[in-house]
């Protein structure tokens, strides 16, 4: 086998690997923010399947910052739409440094990842989809810096 094959190998194995060891998790994709400059009248939509009306779930906003942002946080509006297309807009704000400027999520480099809920122990009422879209809150038209976005919903108890 070619080093390029064992490489992409190892890497969908690692891939399927990690996910399997996260039973709790329903969702959990990222989207990159082109040219780290995120326009506040763009949003980030994210279709969830929702079969287990049953079940308990947490829903959490993830977010990716480059370490050069210049605020201590960021405002987000997470708009839910139900498949009965009702919808809820929930405004939400995530600190992303102390008082100090010491960046509060986990880091690598200069990038730094956080997970913000915004719903805990919820139940959806209908199976089906439902529809997440993130967008930007800030005074500011276009925020730079900000690497990427995401919604995770995750089974709780």
């Amino acid at each position: 086998m070619s080093a390029h094959k064992w490489t992409y190998s190892l890497l969908v194995g690692l891939v399927f690997g990690l996910q399997a060891c996260d039973p709790q998790r329903v969702f959990d994709d990222n989207k990159l923010i082109n040219g780290e400059a995120w326009y506040y009248k763009t949003t980030f939509p994210f279709e969830v399947q929702i079969t287990d009306t049953q079940a308990y779930y947490n829903v959490y906003v993830n977010l990716r910052v480059n370490a050069d942002y210049k605020y201590s946080n960021i405002f987000l509006w997470l708009n839910t739409t139900n498949p009965d297309r009702k919808t809820d807009k929930r405004r939400v704000e995530i600190k992303l440094a102390d008082e100090s400027g010491k960046w509060l999520g986990s880091g690598l480099g200069d990038l730094y990842d956080y997970q913000f809920p915004v719903y805990q122990k919820v139940r959806f009422p209908h199976s089906g989809f439902y529809r997440f879209e993130v967008e930007q809150n800030m005074r500011e038209d276009t925020l730079q810096h900000i690497k990427a976005v995401g919604v995770r919903v995750e089974k709780t108890r």
